[in-house]
Formats: C-alpha cells, structure tokens, sequence
C-alpha cells in the first residue's frame, strides 16, 4: 500500500510541529484508557511522552517508553521523526495534573473533570482565547501548523463532544479490545445532564463534557492562517465538528491506518459526516521485523502524540518512506 493515502495539497516551507497536553480525570475511571500502566498513572503520561519526543528519553522516572505488551508508544514515533526532520516541537500545556517537565506554553488550564457529575471544563472560553492568542503567535512562525495531541482517555470525551454535536460516533481506543460499553455509559450520563441543561453551543459542550485540549485547539484553528492540519484521531475529528459548530473553516487531519481500519470505531464515516477530509499512513510495522511495532497492526495504539502527523511532516520534508520506517526502526530497537 501507498504510505500516504493520498498526495498532500499543500507544500511548506517553515514547518510547526506543536504537541498540545492535557488530562482529563476520566482518564482515572479503571478500564477506560491504556494510555499508562494503570488508571493512577494515566496522569503522568502526557509528561512522560513529551519528554520523550523532546530529549529521545523518560528523563523523570525510570520507565519503558512501551506498553505492557511490549508495543512502542506513539511518542516514540513521533521522537523518531524529530530525530530525523530536525524540527523542534512546541509544546502547550492546556491542562495538566503534574507541572510538566519540558518547556511548554501555558495556558493555565487545569486537567478536565469527569463530565457525569458537572462541568468537564469550567474554563473553556478562556482557554479558547488564550489558544487564539497562541494561534497568533504560530502566524509568525511558520507557514504549515500540524497540531497533535496527548490527553488520556480523550477519546470518551471526543465520544461525549461528538453525540452533543449531533453525531451518531463511534470512536477508537488505545486498547485492542475497544471498551464501548464504559464510553458509551460515561457518554450517556453525560449527555442527559447536558440536555437537562440545555446546552447547545459549542464553547459550552467542550465546557460541560469536553478536555481542556478541544478549547485550546478550537482557538488554535480560529486564529491561525496558514496550513493548519490537525495531528490525531477522534480527539482531533471531536475538534473539527467543533469548528464547523463554529462555522469556521475546517481543516484536514492526518492520521496512520490502524485508526481508519478499526472495526470498532467510525472514523473515516465520521469525517465524512463532519464534512472534513483525512490523510493516512501507513508505515506498514507488520513488515520491519519488529514484534512490538507489528501490534499497531492488531489495533494496539494506534494513534496519540502527533505520530501521524509527523511521519507526514517528515514526508513533506522530503524523507523517503524507507527513511521514515528505518527511523521509527532504529530508535525502538535501541532501547529494547
């Protein structure tokens, strides 16, 4: 297969990569997210990944940058693709439960509540503005923003966003094994709050059952007037329906194929519903040789941290797919 889906329609010259953080405490619910060894820890991993991406290591704790299976996070793809691009990524920190440990621009936000029980977000209109203010500042920085994200258990908050929209979704999961039940019941209970309520506007579904990420990166998108391209999966598609909740315009998202194929989620009916497009890549891990790489391929992972979004970039940049699969290759086995 291709390793893009299809040819980008835009070129670059002055390339971002930027990587928004955040949690949300529905994270901490026990079977919602794999996104770290155990409900507690999900917490950290945003800190975790992003030194990853930023030095190639786990500087603040001794720790494996794999899954307990043995499956390489998506940060270390996209650490992969740093290594090889030269790019420096920008991180934001939209709201995180522990200070974050590599440089980062704040918004002081604070991680998202669990949205059955009240507002998931109280602060989303003011960190809409602070991320149109950051979107600003992106305009004078590059001519292509590819904006990825970390936030675990995101994706039952994007499933919370996307049914509060008016969307019939199914969204991924980190796991193999897709834990809909749990979304689904955490979603419902969300939503009869909500319409108990009456809340319809957009600003005030992220409020009441979003993450601090969707407000930051809908005042991203607002504001920034070059290439914008959103770097994930349900979490960026839940930002995109947002958008055009907004009637803004919407921008395209990249995403690998082991999120497009899962059986389990809607994905590529869902962009077409929203009325945007996606781009996928396929690094084809099932034939480099590597075990770990190969559960991509099962549905483990996935997507998460920009991964994505920067083997697209690195294309862009002219790195051949051999060059970008042989990256990804030498940083995993070099640490096991």
């Amino acid at each position: 297969m291709a390793f893009l889906s299809e040819p980008p329609s835009f070129s670059c010259s002055r390339p971002i990569l930027s990587i928004i953080l955040g949690n949300t405490m529905l994270s901490t619910v026990p079977g919602i997210s794999g996104a770290g060894p155990s409900p507690e820890k999900t917490l950290s991993t945003p800190i975790l990944d992003a030194e990853l991406v930023a030095h190639g290591a786990i500087t603040s704790m001794a720790d494996t940058p794999n899954t307990p299976t043995g499956c390489p996070t998506p940060a270390t793809i996209t650490r992969s693709m740093v290594e090889l691009t030269g790019l420096v990524p920008l991180f934001i920190n939209a709201g995180l439960k522990y200070a974050p440990t590599v440089p980062c621009l704040d918004v002081y936000g604070a991680p998202g509540e669990d949205p059955r029980h009240g507002e998931a977000v109280p602060g989303a209109t003011a960190l809409f503005e602070r991320g149109r203010y950051i979107g600003s500042l992106y305009n004078t920085l590059g001519d292509l923003l590819v904006l990825g994200e970390c936030v675990p258990g995101g994706t039952t908050t994007a499933l919370c966003v996307l049914r509060a929209l008016g969307y019939d979704a199914r969204v991924s999961s980190s796991f193999v094994d897709n834990p809909h039940t749990l979304k689904e019941e955490v979603a419902d209970m969300a939503l009869r709050r909500i319409r108990f309520d009456g809340v319809s506007d957009p600003l005030a579904i992220i409020r009441s059952t979003g993450d601090p990420m969707m407000a930051v990166a809908a005042g991203i998108a607002t504001a920034y007037t070059g290439t914008l391209v959103l770097a994930g999966g349900t979490q960026m598609l839940a930002v995109a329906a947002v958008l055009k909740s907004m009637g803004e315009p919407l921008p395209p998202l990249v995403t690998t194929v082991y999120l497009r194929d899962d059986p389990s989620a809607s994905f590529a009916a869902t962009v077409a519903e929203v009325g945007t497009t996606a781009m996928y890549v396929d690094p084809g891990f099932g034939d480099l040789g590597h075990g770990g790489l190969a559960r991509y391929c099962i549905g483990e992972v996935k997507e998460g941290t920009g991964a994505g979004g920067a083997m697209l970039l690195a294309r862009l940049m002219g790195h051949s797919p051999d060059a970008i699969t042989g990256s990804i290759l030498r940083f995993v086995s070099s640490y096991g």
